[in-house]
Formats: C-alpha cells, sequence, structure tokens
C-alpha cells in the first residue's frame, strides 16, 4: 500500500471519530500533497462533502482552475456516482481506491 493510500486511511479513520461515514481522500501533485480530506456531509450538513469532493474543491481553489490535470487521487472507498463525475470533470490523471463499494460505488 502506497503512502498516500495510508494518509487517506488516517483521514478516514478522522472521519469515524467525528461520527461520519469513514472515507478518506489524499490529491497528489508531482509527489506531493495538495490536498487531504476525510467525509464531512454531517459536520457541514451538506450531502456533496464527500471526501473526494473536498479535496477537489481545494486543489482547484489553489491551482486557481477546475481543471486538476497531472493529479493524482487516493480514496479509500470506490467513489459514488457524484465523486466520479467530479474525478472526470477535474481531469484528474489517475485514481486509486482501497476497496470496492458493490452497494454504492459507481465504477464497478
Amino acid at each position: 500500500m502506497t503512502g498516500f493510500m495510508q494518509i487517506a486511511l488516517e483521514e478516514a479513520r478522522a472521519a469515524a471519530a467525528r461520527g461520519e461515514v469513514p472515507i478518506g481522500a489524499v490529491l497528489v501533485r508531482d509527489g506531493g500533497i495538495v490536498a487531504r480530506a476525510g467525509n464531512r456531509t454531517r459536520a457541514d450538513s451538506d450531502p456533496t462533502a464527500h471526501a473526494e469532493i473536498l479535496v477537489i474543491r481545494e486543489a482547484a481553489r489553489l491551482a486557481g482552475s477546475e481543471r486538476l490535470i497531472g493529479c493524482d487521487l487516493y480514496v479509500t472507498l470506490e467513489p459514488c456516482a457524484m465523486c466520479a463525475a467530479a474525478i472526470s470533470f477535474a481531469r484528474i490523471r489517475r485514481f486509486y481506491y482501497g476497496a470496492a463499494d458493490p452497494k454504492g460505488g459507481a465504477l464497478w
């Protein structure tokens, strides 16, 4: 398991400790972390505050662009349809997830 996936798992554990669904994400560019987050849907009262969306928003803000070309995303669980679409729209180069989600995952 890569170091970046380990960090995503740390974010998932922190989300669980806050009473959130335990999912974490890390967005990487050129070998460095651009953004990291765990789910915050309950804390933010926002159904779109999934870990993937949060890191994409932060990375786009930092880049000053909606395109995250050259970035890789590590997520602990297969993304839902909303997150899969956002990953595609952001033009993320590579995407890695730790576990399949047969119930809510959008990739398989």
